[in-house]
């Protein structure tokens, strides 16, 4: 495929712009289509078989469209079709291919859809896609942060408020905090997906078409739950969704940037609770003593891609009813985003696996007036108001017994507390999760 540019646009045969519009229009559009290209082909073939279905196409031509889509996308995925400045965008390196092997047959497939709708599909597409595999890792991570619950329940370590001593607490109850905040995010982003699986395609510019399209048939072939009915809401969705579809990964990076903070903290020099697993640190060009946590300070910082990305479409979204051509700048962000998340959580589960707790640095930062409370709800116990016995733990008396550890743990009895945190609850759920289809 050697044409230029200008002869692989949609909209004219021989386009004469300024010099540096074509550019300016295309931006980075075309190399970020390399991510879209197989769902856009995907969508393109479900295009084609359901305008075989009104008699747009005869069975065989459809047939022989299909075919040799499928060998653009192995020719793209093998790096012999390179998506590059010689076309506008991926919607029109489709058309040049099947154009070039067929000739007027290529130019028939963009019948009954706009480039709008085409690029809402493969969007779409790329969201179900995308969602089911990051709700698949934040899963992997819930799992990771359960098995170092359960390995540790009971290992006491200092718990914290305002970042001073507070109480005892327990490795199960820090690391099984994670676990149900990453379950819970895992239904967030079910309901996401669940929710924006419905189908665009047969929109067109936003007003329909004069044919009578398969939308419903086409939208079952491409997996999806229903037809976007309104062809203008298909329109005013462009962003929106995308929009829902980050912020239910923002959730997910918000809890990742807690646990990094956590992590970052607890295994300085000051703390020395916890210790990366090897692969997991870095050492410094200069100075030969050092070991830096570079992984979990990137990984803290992840989410604000995730938020920028966020702040970039909320602001492209201020705009009136129907497409408007602001809306290709949406692209850039959401992939962005998708890729930073997908990067972060791959690498959480293995990090985790690999923490190395220093038992004796914990115990030795549980210091005797952290057992306050413990001390105050013993108090309770023999009939004591819980103010009366505050106050008089403010100022214990001399020679009282001291308090460990484990006896602290061992007193806390409610569910999901430092002594008691309902792992096995948090099991049983991730196991009902893991016998459903993402």
């Amino acid at each position: 495929m050697t044409k230029k540019i200008q002869q692989n646009v949609l909209w004219a045969e021989d386009s004469k712009l300024a010099p540096g519009v074509m550019e300016f229009l295309a931006g980075e559009d075309v190399l970020l289509d390399r991510q879209l290209l197989v769902y856009d082909i995907q969508a393109t073939q479900a295009h084609i078989r359901g305008l075989s279905r009104i008699n747009i196409f005869s069975s065989d031509e459809a047939t022989q469209l299909v075919a040799a889509l499928d060998d653009l996308a192995s020719e793209f995925l093998a790096g012999e079709f390179i998506l590059d400045e010689r076309f506008e965008d991926g919607h029109s390196a489709i058309e040049a291919y099947l154009t070039e092997r067929f000739g007027d047959l290529g130019k028939k497939i963009h019948t009954g859809r706009s480039r709008n709708d085409q690029i809402l599909v493969a969007t779409r597409l790329y969201l179900q896609a995308k969602l089911k595999a990051v709700r698949t890792q934040t899963l992997a991570v819930a799992k990771a942060c359960l098995q170092r619950a359960q390995a540790d329940e009971l290992t006491p370590m200092p718990g914290y408020t305002h970042l001073q001593p507070a109480m005892p607490s327990s490795v199960g109850l820090w690391m099984g905090a994670f676990a149900e905040a990453m379950l819970d995010n895992a239904d967030w982003l079910l309901a996401i997906k669940q929710q924006i699986n419905i189908s665009p395609l047969g929109a067109a510019a936003g007003f329909g078409t004069s044919l009578p399209l398969d939308r419903q048939g086409v939208a079952k072939e491409l997996g999806f739950e229903r037809v976007q009915i309104n062809a203008q809401y298909v329109q005013n969705s462009r962003g929106k969704f995308e929009l829902m579809a980050l912020q239910g990964i923002e959730q997910v990076l918000l809890d990742v940037r807690r646990l990094a903070w956590d992590l970052s903290l607890f295994s300085t020099a000051e703390f020395g609770f916890v210790k990366m697993g090897k692969g997991y640190s870095t050492g410094s060009s200069i100075m030969p003593n050092k070991s830096n946590p570079d992984v979990v300070e990137l990984l803290r910082g992840a989410v604000v891609v995730v938020q920028g990305a966020i702040t970039e479409l909320q602001n492209l979204l201020s705009l009136p009813s129907g497409y408007q051509r602001d809306l290709q700048l949406t692209k850039a962000p959401l992939l962005r985003a998708m890729n930073m998340a997908n990067s972060a959580l791959g690498i959480l589960p293995g990090l985790i696996a690999g923490l190395e707790f220093n038992r004796v640095a914990m115990l030795q930062k549980i210091t005797p007036e952290m057992f306050a409370t413990d001390r105050a709800m013993q108090l309770v116990e023999t009939g004591l108001s819980f103010r009366a016995a505050y106050l008089q733990m403010k100022s214990p008396p001399a020679g009282e017994a001291e308090f460990t550890p484990g006896t602290s743990l061992a007193m806390r009895l409610s569910a999901g507390g430092s002594g008691k945190p309902g792992l096995q609850v948090l099991r049983e759920r991730l196991l009902k999760y893991g016998n459903k289809q993402a």
